[in-house]
């Protein structure tokens, strides 16, 4: 699933290549992809793109309608989605069917990106709206981890009073905006803290050093995705992962086994010896440390 630090890479690049210009088309093939229907998707078409944005893990693509009102293409990519970028837009028509094409947009000099989707689990949404605001999962969102006003202090106010264990608070976007479930594994291997630690149980000690991890952590895979195309960011991630899909590789820090918790829909991984002093995580759900 891309997260953060991958979708600030999209933005930026974006950003970089289609502010300025205007929407020729956009082209639905899978209309389950399309959460809205006022305004309609043809009101972007000759509406001029003026800012790319983030919001938590969503793409905010603000544009300028011909009558001047403004307009936001809005995506998430969830779990299997993904932008491919077209220097020069195929002619063929996007059709519905097996494709894994969703969503085609093409810009007024010729290039264009295609949102895709693998899998047969369709989640990938896509939004078209006046003000981000309306989109119900950029409204719930959490502040943002990477903002300069998210300190310390803030992480130490959200995690107050919560018997929650800590990945699942990290994974909350009603929390904390951006971080998923790679993310969270690395910030919490960072911060040698059992991802089964309680949020309330946390001492000053452990927010000031999960903040510091989570910080360290997203700045530095912001700036390894920084200037990449698209094509190259999902192997940029998992170069950049120390712990999570690494099961059975060396920790990078002590050199004990990486191991995973699986659940139904996806696994943990962390390092026993950094982060639960040496006890081994139950393979299952809501598991305790093994005795």
């Amino acid at each position: 699933m891309p997260e953060m630090p991958e979708v600030q890479g999209l933005v930026d690049f974006l950003r970089g290549r289609i502010v300025g210009l205007n929407v020729t088309r956009i082209s639905v093939a899978q209309i389950a992809a399309l959460k809205t229907f006022d305004p309609p998707v043809h009101a972007l078409h000759e509406a001029s793109v003026v800012s790319v944005d983030r919001a938590g893990k969503f793409v905010d693509i603000g544009c300028r309608g011909p009558a001047d009102e403004p307009l936001h293409l809005v995506f998430h990519l969830a779990k299997a989605g993904w932008l491919r970028w077209y220097d020069a837009v195929p002619t063929t028509l996007v059709k519905p069917g097996r494709s894994p094409i969703a969503v085609r947009v093409s810009l007024s000099d010729g290039s264009g990106f295609d949102l895709t989707e693998a899998g047969t689990k369709k989640s990938l949404a896509v939004y078209v709206v006046r003000d981000p605001a309306d989109v119900p999962g950029i409204a719930r969102l959490g502040p943002d981890p990477l903002d300069p006003a998210f300190t310390a202090e803030t992480l130490t106010g959200l995690l107050a009073g919560r018997r929650t264990q800590i990945k699942g608070v990290l994974r909350d976007q009603s929390i904390i905006a951006g971080i998923g479930n790679a993310y969270s594994d690395e910030v919490l291997h960072v911060a040698r803290m059992s991802p089964y630690a309680l949020a309330a149980s946390l001492t000053p000690a452990d927010v000031r050093g999960l903040y510091d991890a989570m910080r360290a952590t997203l700045e530095d895979a912001v700036s390894t995705a920084s200037g990449k195309p698209p094509a190259d960011l999902k192997d940029a991630k998992r170069r950049g992962m120390r712990v999570h899909g690494r099961r059975g590789e060396a920790c990078p820090v002590c050199g004990d086994t990486v191991r995973s918790v699986f659940f139904a829909d996806n696994s943990l991984e962390y390092c026993a010896t950094c982060q639960t002093g040496g006890k081994v995580l139950a393979d299952r759900r809501m598991s305790r440390l093994l005795k």
